[in-house]
């Protein structure tokens, strides 16, 4: 008599590349909803490094409790130079056939989306699509809020936070000497970061490396402004990929604003305090809402190779090599706003 039982479906969850807090959130809301609905979950544990490897273990309903509000992942993260290379994600494959995984769901950013999709374009020798490639979904988790395709990424509000609290404490020493901070905070290539935690904590001047900016005039001369009219402590926000360009970093700038305004000056790099912490509401709630959208509205229906992504705080996906097309631009507007408002 033949057995006519159809196989369970299984999935995988990883976390990839760099850590932002809502990631256990999302894992989390990726295997509850999985396993409520019958599906078998495993957890890849080191992002694509694990999956070449092997490292799967299995995840229930208890595996993710009492993590929602934990920051980092519970999976561990890393970046895989070896899963760039053909070789690479051949054995990532053998792993998801041996394990009969159906999907993979990557949270993560660009880069971790750009090896889901180049592991969804995998070629035979003669041309045709591997078999045994899983579904792979994205969800969007990174501290820097710069993937163009969605208005929001997970993890950004509670870097925000962050940045907001430990700048409001070296206020306070800042104020109490009439010094001048110059503080820098991630985004090698975007400045969502530091526009927005620069309004927040008032600097006196932002920096980020979308606009073209002036040391003399920007800084210098405006901080020379602000002193005729009484203030006395400065904040100057830099985001990371400005202090990369300018020689010596925020220290040599420090420097700089000292010797020409007579301004005791101390330059401060926040780094990776920004990545931990436990996540906030909003992230929280964020990254549930995408795990469970990710399972439900994609996996348990046969789609792959989507992107979750949230716009005016709808929910909604893309194929992937669509989302990595778009781009996201910075509010001149609000750039704007703070130079106007921080005088």
């Amino acid at each position: 008599m033949c057995d006519t039982k159809e196989k369970t479906m299984r999935i995988a969850v990883l976390t990839s590349g760099g850590d932002a807090p809502g990631m256990n959130a999302a894992i989390r809301a990726v295997v509850r909803t999985a396993r409520v609905n019958g599906i078998e979950v495993f957890g890849v544990r080191r992002g694509y490094a694990g999956l070449i490897a092997g490292d799967l273990i299995p995840m229930d309903l208890r595996t993710v409790s009492d993590i929602i509000h934990r920051g980092g992942t519970k999976l561990y993260t890393a970046r895989s130079k070896e899963f760039e290379e053909d070789n690479g994600m051949r054995a990532a494959l053998k792993t998801c056939i041996d394990y009969q995984i159906d999907g993979l769901v990557v949270i993560g950013g660009d880069g971790s989306f750009r090896g889901a999709l180049d592991f969804s374009r995998l070629k035979e020798k003669n041309g045709e699509p591997c078999k045994g490639l899983p579904l792979c979904i994205g969800i969007p988790g990174t501290i820097d809020n710069d993937i163009g395709c969605t208005d929001y990424t997970i993890g950004y509000d509670t870097s925000l936070n962050t940045i907001m609290d430990m700048v409001d404490r070296v206020r306070d020493t800042t104020e109490s000497h009439d010094r001048c901070c110059v503080i820098e905070v991630m985004g090698r290539h975007a400045g969502f970061l530091a526009l927005n935690a620069g309004i927040a904590v008032g600097a006196t001047t932002i920096l980020v490396p979308e606009f073209k900016y002036d040391i003399q005039h920007d800084v210098i001369d405006r901080m020379r402004r602000t002193q005729n009219t009484g203030k006395e402590h400065f904040i100057i926000m830099v985001a990371e990929g400005v202090a990369k360009d300018i020689e010596g970093g925020v220290e040599a700038l420090a420097r700089k604003i000292e010797a020409e305004t007579n301004v005791e000056s101390r330059a401060v790099v926040l780094g990776h305090v920004q990545r931990g912490g436990a996540p906030t509401c909003k992230d929280r709630v964020v990254a549930s809402i995408m795990g469970n959208y990710a399972v439900k509205k994609l996996l348990m229906k046969g789609i792959g190779n989507r992107v979750v992504c949230m716009k005016n705080e709808k929910v909604f996906d893309l194929d992937i090599e669509e989302a990595l097309k778009m781009t996201k631009s910075l509010d001149r507007e609000l750039y704007d706003i703070s130079y106007e408002i921080s005088i």
